[in-house]
């Protein structure tokens, strides 16, 4: 991405992908190739532009703000401002003055969906073997203690992992519960993983 500064203010921000006049000269898009260095577009004006991340979060729990622009120390800048978290709590959705809306919109928190996330590769971890659970209400039959054992232990897991996500006091506190590290060559998150049938 480019700008185009003029008296120490920018003007434009070409994309590149066409060229543009300065000073009524005409130039080909070739001006944003690598047939122009850097110093000859400054000197008529153009700059590439440096996008600083310093205030850039993640997007899946924050909400951050567009870039904002600006030419000083010889450099064209783009800044995010402060990233907002999104809500971990359920909330209504408010009309204009502020009122629920009638009836009553609720918009999911991070934990609420987070949850169902949670819930849903759990029914997908245990659906494959559904029908053996089935199949013994049904026939009477007696489940295998070890298949048994196992589901027991994945829905055991699965409400576990709710209870962490209920807890967690902020979104920094949530977004490190699914947060990977690595420790003496192990790779694992706070929260967990479900147990695997051997």
């Amino acid at each position: 991405m480019f700008a185009i500064v003029e008296s120490g203010s920018i003007t434009s921000m070409p994309q590149g992908n066409k060229g543009v006049e300065i000073n009524g000269v005409k130039h080909s898009r070739d001006i944003f190739s690598s047939k122009w260095t850097e110093n000859e577009r400054n000197a008529i004006g153009i700059y590439t532009v440096e996008i600083d991340n310093t205030n850039k979060k993640d997007e899946e729990w924050y909400i951050n703000t567009n870039i904002t622009y600006a030419f000083g120390s010889g450099k064209v800048t783009g800044t995010y401002g402060t990233a907002t978290a999104k809500a971990i709590a359920d909330a209504n959705a408010k009309d204009e003055n502020g009122d629920d809306l009638d009836p009553v919109v609720v918009i999911k928190g991070l934990k609420t969906i987070k949850k169902e996330m949670i819930d849903s590769q759990c029914a997908s971890i245990l659906a494959p073997s559904d029908w053996m659970y089935v199949k013994a209400g049904e026939e009477g039959v007696s489940m295998d203690s070890g298949w048994k054992t196992w589901r027991a232990s994945v829905r055991t897991k699965c409400n576990s992992m709710q209870t962490q996500i209920d807890n967690a006091a902020n979104v920094d506190a949530l977004s490190a519960l699914f947060t990977y590290t690595t420790t003496d060559g192990v790779t694992s998150r706070p929260l967990g993983e479900f147990p695997k049938k051997e």
